[in-house]
């Protein structure tokens, strides 16, 4: 059995297991042409003890372990211990450096580590560097009321204003939510980084496991004024994508629908994660919704001739040659 179909199994019976990590959302994201998955295992005699699954692409004879898309963060899992906390650094130490020695020869890695790896220390002892990323996260959403109490006073009014003039619809076709999510990038001149095919079977393989619902706020006259598609995990529920029509964006549909989301959620999982941004409009939004800022690591190394292709890149970008 290889180590990818002892992983499919892992995945079955680990819950602890990030969402983004989990076999199926791998086999979503990596369906693309050129594009595939594996996954590194280290054992302690029968027992995983930790695991490492990366995206592997394949371009212009040139080789990378990358993030796929609509995927947060990927990186080491480590069977938590109970050892002391010198002797926990230690194992980890031995434990990445073995992982990342079983890496496959590549070009240029980049992964986001989930913000529960706060350790990247043996990955810079082996030539990794690293650029902190934020990402906002309500830690506690058992008690509404608090979650409530703790948005700016702006979202609540948006809220308010909203409830008085949409409705939101739990059940939307996906459809629906892709025409909203396409708009969003139109708006911005940009095409959609995604496309409809990985979509719609990300989408069936949450549907499958009962962990994925979209919202859409339309009002009276049918008209979807924005949308959100949310994933979730035992742990955690997050904000993976959302859509708005352009002129309807004064509404307050956005936040409304984010409210639904968050009250649904805390009926499957404790947490909300609003995934960013770094994008300084959207994480001044977020932010409003009172959740906290939390930093996790993308962790990058290139050999010379991908720095050196970088380097020209750069160059031609700021007309320096």
């Amino acid at each position: 059995m290889t180590d990818k179909e002892k992983y499919r199994i892992f995945c079955k019976t680990e819950d602890t297991i990030p969402l983004f990590s989990k076999d199926w959302w791998l086999d979503a994201v990596c369906s693309e042409p050129g594009i595939d998955w594996n996954v590194i295992l280290l054992h302690k005699g029968d027992d995983i003890i930790a695991s490492m699954p990366y995206c592997i692409k394949r371009r212009h004879r040139l080789t990378y372990i990358t993030m796929p898309k609509l995927t947060q963060a990927l990186g080491p899992w480590l069977r938590s211990s109970n050892a002391k906390y010198a002797k926990a650094l230690a194992q980890q130490k031995v434990l990445m450096t073995e992982l990342i020695q079983n890496l496959p020869p590549f070009d240029h890695f980049v992964q986001n580590f989930h913000y529960a790896i706060t350790n990247w220390l043996p990955f810079y002892w082996q030539g990794f560097s690293q650029t902190t990323r934020y990402t906002y996260i309500l830690e506690d959403i058992s008690n509404l009321d608090k979650v409530w109490s703790g948005f700016e006073s702006k979202i609540r009014t948006d809220i308010r204003k909203a409830e008085k003039t949409l409705s939101v619809d739990t059940n939307p076709d996906i459809d629906s939510f892709l025409y909203l999510n396409d708009m969003t990038f139109a708006r911005q001149g940009l095409k959609t980084p995604y496309s409809r095919a990985l979509i719609k079977q990300l989408d069936i393989n949450c549907q499958k496991r009962s962990c994925r619902k979209l919202f859409i706020a339309s009002d009276l006259q049918n008209r979807m004024h924005a949308g959100i598609y949310l994933v979730w995990d035992h742990h955690s529920a997050y904000y993976l994508m959302s859509g708005a029509n352009p002129e309807l964006r004064n509404s307050g549909a956005t936040s409304l629908c984010l409210w639904e989301a968050i009250r649904f959620a805390s009926k499957v999982c404790s947490r909300f994660d609003f995934e960013g941004s770094m994008i300084e409009p959207v994480e001044r939004f977020v932010r409003g919704f009172g959740a906290r800022q939390l930093p996790y690591f993308q962790i990058n190394k290139m050999n010379r001739l991908m720095q050196m292709i970088f380097t020209f890149r750069n160059l031609i970008k700021h007309r320096k040659i």
